[in-house]
């Protein structure tokens, strides 16, 4: 085990702080102010994770803080032990309570990496989203007419592979996607092209809870925000109003612009996915030693 003394565990405690907040401080002052963000809000409200937890910094596996007053907040922590003067993660505890998931987790990230990329889906989910539709999910203004973004939606075959997405389609527009996607088959469908899949490297992590070291849990949080921009830039919606782009992928400029930076964010995921693959065969393989 690696111990980190209290200046090595404090200067990391204090620095993932300072890094979680350079997102979490504007949230927090819309909320209190009751204003919404229509791009970056679905990351703090879509997932269900705590701001207070996004601040808390674990040290991952096999890292152990010098404590011998139990002055870490750690020690207070669930899936923490106090032990001779040190604080870890309790990993047998974790995996304990949590296996099941852990393992669907396991499974998820692996077959994602498995299957067949897409980089011809255009980020049309959102377009089946407002397809035949009075009522858009987010209160932004269309780039195009409603008779226009319609015909978007039919002049193209929709290659949604993300459950979560597709179960937010409109009624018309589920139909017209090429793979029937339900809550039962999800663990088998995704793939790593997806901005989604990617965007979910974030609540995967979460879920791993004191196993995820910090920093690789902002990174996942990091890419999310980048992908967030891409689906809304890339959507119907009109997002110029509040400082971002378009990426107008009813065009050929549009489509190319869009699967270059769908390749740039699965290229990131794949690494962040690997890591976090990696962390979950060292915990089984630590429980087991």
């Amino acid at each position: 085990m690696n111990i980190l003394t209290e200046t090595e565990w404090r200067a990391h405690n204090n620095n993932h702080i300072t890094r979680a907040r350079r997102y979490t401080d504007d949230h927090l002052a819309r909320r209190k102010a009751g204003t919404a963000h229509p791009i970056f809000d679905f990351l703090f409200e879509y997932y269900p994770i705590r701001i207070s937890h996004l601040h808390r910094w674990h040290p991952g596996i096999g890292i152990g803080l010098a404590d011998p007053q139990r002055t870490s907040p750690h020690s207070a922590w669930r899936y923490y032990y106090h032990h001779n003067g040190v604080t870890t993660a309790d990993v047998s505890a974790f995996l304990a309570a949590h296996k099941p998931a852990i393992t669907q987790i396991r499974t998820i990230l692996t077959n994602t990496t498995a299957n067949p990329t897409r980089f011809d889906c255009f980020g049309l989910h959102e377009w089946a989203m407002v397809y035949r539709t009075d009522h858009p999910r987010h209160n932004l203004p269309l780039r195009l007419t409603p008779a226009e973004t319609n015909q978007v939606v039919e002049q193209h075959t929709i290659k949604c592979t993300h459950f979560d997405a597709y179960r937010f389609f409109t009624p018309g527009a589920q139909p017209l996607n090429l793979t029937v996607l339900t809550r039962e088959n999800r663990e088998y469908g995704e793939q790593r092209g997806c901005l989604h899949a990617t965007m979910d490297l974030y609540k995967w992590a979460a879920k791993l809870g004191p196993l995820i070291p910090g920093d690789l849990w902002l990174d996942t949080f990091e890419l999310a925000w980048q992908a967030r921009i891409l689906d809304m830039e890339a959507s119907p919606y009109d997002c110029r109003s509040l400082g971002f782009g378009v990426v107008p992928i009813e065009t050929p400029e549009g489509k190319h612009e869009y699967v270059r930076r769908q390749r740039l964010l699965a290229h990131a995921g794949d690494l962040l996915r690997h890591r976090i693959l990696t962390t979950i065969e060292q915990a089984f393989a630590f429980n087991y030693n």
